[in-house]
């Protein structure tokens, strides 16, 4: 056997040991986990629901002007759907407490190690979350082009400087940290559910925002 078959072998055997040891670690994480119980499916059920339930309203908001109509204001119609929003995912939040709650905890993780990573996590999202708030703006953030209510540019500032979307993300590192700081694989599995819903709703929303934010430039140079 020459060294190159032999660093093939060594290479293929550690490549396959890895794979089996992150396979065993996700098993054992899925195994502690009780995927009947009826607080955790709410949980996957309101992470769901939030981005789709504010993108369809938006949406019908943007093509109707119904909820403008109905309140007198575009102001005020959005202000309401911001409302229901911070409502929609205070519930969310608890709905994955209870969940972490109710599931058994993973020991590997109940740790003060685990716990203080997790802490860092949670800083750092909050860090994303509330810089993002202030970058964009109230109208910004709840979804105000849908209502007429535009930017006069695309935002650059921190946080969107250094990656796209950090409010979406922020939150998701929150949840992250929260499941290491409760030791919970319902928490973890929950977080990676997080993650997925907000990239399905981030290729939802970003073309049809630019596509607002182009009906306005044509507008413009119209007049």
């Amino acid at each position: 056997m020459n060294n190159r078959q032999l660093n093939f072998e060594v290479s293929h055997t550690n490549l396959k040991t890895s794979f089996q040891i992150d396979v065993s670690v996700m098993e054992d994480i899925l195994n502690y986990l009780n995927w009947k119980d009826k607080t955790f499916n709410v949980a996957i059920l309101a992470i769901a629901f939030n981005p789709l339930f504010w993108n369809l309203v938006a949406r019908w908001e943007y093509r109707t002007r119904s909820l403008s109509r109905l309140f007198s204001s575009s102001v005020t119609a959005c202000c309401c759907l911001a409302a229901v929003i911070l409502l929609l995912n205070m519930y969310r939040s608890h709905s994955f407490a209870e969940a972490m709650k109710i599931q058994p905890k993973l020991e590997a993780l109940d740790n003060a190690g685990a716990f203080y990573v997790g802490l860092g996590f949670l800083l750092l999202g909050t860090v994303f979350v509330i810089s993002s708030f202030f970058a964009l703006g109230f109208f910004g953030t709840f979804l105000g082009d849908y209502f007429g209510i535009l930017m006069e540019a695309k935002v650059t500032a921190f946080p969107f400087n250094i990656m796209e979307n950090p409010m979406y993300w922020g939150s998701t590192l929150n949840y992250f940290g929260w499941a290491l700081m409760h030791a919970s694989p319902a928490g973890l599995v929950l977080t990676v559910w997080v993650a997925a819903v907000y990239k399905i709703a981030i290729m939802i929303e970003g073309p049809f925002t630019e596509e607002i934010y182009r009906q306005k430039e044509k507008t413009v140079k119209i007049k």
